[in-house]
């Protein structure tokens, strides 16, 4: 498998703030048990969280009424 960059997901998500918030959550849900949808897989956690990112699979969907994609995810952060 080719190796994953962060420009690979940078199409998918906002900005490198989002990504690290993103594939950070991710790897927790993997972490807990959660099914990694490419199973043939022999990579870590995160390489496979930020795989899905880039995939396609893995996104997060901004409510414009609750204010910027940047405040949404900070406010998740300080929770």
């Amino acid at each position: 498998m080719a190796r994953i960059t962060v420009e690979d997901c940078l199409s998918r998500v906002e900005n490198r703030f989002a990504l690290v918030v993103l594939a950070a959550k991710r790897t927790k849900q993997l972490l807990k048990g959660a099914q990694c949808i490419e199973q043939d897989s022999d990579n870590k956690l995160v390489v496979n969280s930020l795989r899905e990112i880039a995939d396609g699979y893995v996104g997060y969907d901004i409510d414009e009424s609750k204010g910027s994609a940047a405040q949404q995810i900070e406010d998740i952060l300080m929770k």
